[in-house]
């Protein structure tokens, strides 16, 4: 693993030993690159290059607009996602990119959470990325699906992945509680365009074996 400190991002690479192969890069609302790369080695998983980021503005930098609070304890999103999505591709993915072999076949942007919101909104603003893995997405998020129905992707991608976890629906939260009715929207709508896409249902709430879960996304995207 190569560590990097970009523009206060804590940026760790994980290198294959092998050149031209596929770069998968995951925001993280912690530091949780390290785990997810071990799920993966336990999976035996294709060989891959690996960009973890954190040290994120995560209710800023993830959110594609301005929300409001979702309950009396949560913080408001402020949309700043197209200000650090500048930020990876003008700077982390140049710098990441110069630690690993060869060029990579496809890139991968994915996420748990506002993450998994990032990755499916990046899609919309730029071509790199190709394979998307989704995780408890935050596909909730006020007038997104309106807005995928509405725009376009740069390009659209091969192959994308959704999870979920089968309870997280099962709240009187009305934004949470139409989580999983959205993502079953969206993965619809991404097949009948012809791209490879799944839903999984995984047993549990949105903080059971987030590393895992995660971890199974990767692979799955990896694996096609």
């Amino acid at each position: 693993m190569i560590t990097l400190n970009i523009h206060g991002k804590v940026v760790d690479v994980y290198p294959s030993d092998e050149p031209d192969k596929p770069v998968i890069y995951l925001n993280t609302f912690g530091h949780e690159g390290k785990k997810v790369y071990q799920e993966l080695q336990k999976m035996n998983s294709p060989a891959f290059n690996m960009v973890a980021i954190s040290k994120l503005s995560w209710d800023s930098e993830m959110s594609p607009w301005d929300c409001p609070p979702i309950s009396k304890t949560d913080f408001p999103c402020t949309g700043g996602a197209d200000e650090f999505l500048s930020m990876m591709i003008e700077d982390i993915l140049p710098k990441a990119e110069e630690n690993i072999k060869g060029t990579p076949v496809w890139r991968g942007i994915t996420g748990y959470s506002l993450a998994g919101l990032f990755a499916v909104y990046s899609i919309y603003q730029t071509d790199l990325f190709t394979r998307v893995a989704s995780m408890s997405g935050s596909l909730w998020f006020p007038g997104l699906t309106d807005y995928i129905y509405t725009h376009d992707f740069k390009v659209q991608p091969e192959h994308v992945y959704f999870s979920l976890g089968d309870k997280e629906s099962k709240t009187k939260n009305s934004y949470l509680c139409t989580t999983q009715e959205k993502t079953s929207e969206i993965q619809a709508y991404y097949d009948k365009k012809g791209i490879d896409c799944v839903f999984v249902l995984n047993p549990g709430n949105h903080y059971v074996n987030g590393d895992k879960r995660t971890a199974a996304g990767l692979d799955w995207i990896l694996r096609r």
